[in-house]
């Protein structure tokens, strides 16, 4: 194993030894979250890919009340995960919802062509006009594969 694998092994070891994982998290000032990316196939140029368990979606925000001064999204992968050829044609939106959980603002990440075993992507800072929720989305070839959301409240 070469040690760029090794050193992200360890750091997504020790990442998803010290997070709490749950589907949503409250976020008055800061929050950090992660989801399992659950195991699945897809085609690119007739080639089957196969991304297997092993990785984690994280989402990032800092900041408090309705201001996020910080948010940052992305993959981690460990053990057989972090041997993958990773996730081609990928993209990470940010959307906003309100406590209806009625989507009002999406920030639409690119598609990036290349396949990358660790995706990220940083927000620029957001207002949000309404308390409600913050999700990050990792799309793969076009699907959605894996969510994670923080609740923004008082």
């Amino acid at each position: 194993m070469a040690i760029p694998q090794v050193a992200r092994l360890i750091t997504a070891i020790g990442a998803a030894g010290a997070l709490v994982f749950t589907s949503a998290t409250g976020a008055s000032a800061s929050a950090v979250g992660s989801a399992p990316v659950r195991t699945f196939e897809y085609s690119v140029g007739g080639v089957t890919m196969k991304v297997p368990t092993g990785c984690m979606f994280t989402h990032i925000i800092r900041g408090s009340a309705l201001r996020i001064t910080y948010q940052n999204a992305g993959v981690d992968c460990a053990f057989v995960g972090a041997l993958s050829s990773g996730f081609c044609n990928w993209r990470i939106d940010f959307t906003y919802a309100d406590t209806g959980n009625r989507t009002y603002r999406t920030s639409r990440g690119r598609t990036h062509d290349e396949c990358k075993i660790d995706p990220m992507r940083s927000n620029s800072p957001q207002t949000l006009p309404r308390y409600g929720k913050t999700c990050a989305h990792l799309h793969v070839n076009g699907v959605r594969r894996v969510s994670q959301c923080h609740h923004v409240t008082k």
